[in-house]
């Protein structure tokens, strides 16, 4: 659904934590996450299920993941 988000918080070295935001940015888009082989793959995808932009991240550096839905009430 439009405006779904995810947050992932990554250790980049160090004391360092980077952070990175995938958004449904059109109508009908939502955000997945899967997690293969010590890899998170967080992906921006269409109502057919066709990966639109995708980020991936090794699981070992990944501390936070945040979903922040969208209310489902809302309209647009």
């Amino acid at each position: 659904m439009k405006g779904d988000r995810v947050e992932i918080v990554v250790e980049s070295g160090g004391e360092t934590l980077r952070t990175y935001d995938v958004v449904a940015t059109k109508a009908g888009r939502r955000v997945e996450i899967s997690n293969r082989r010590g890899v998170i793959e967080v992906s921006e995808v269409t109502r057919t299920g066709t990966p639109v932009r995708t980020a991936r991240f090794m699981a070992s550096r990944v501390v936070a993941l945040v979903e922040h839905p969208v209310d489902g009430d809302a309209e647009d």
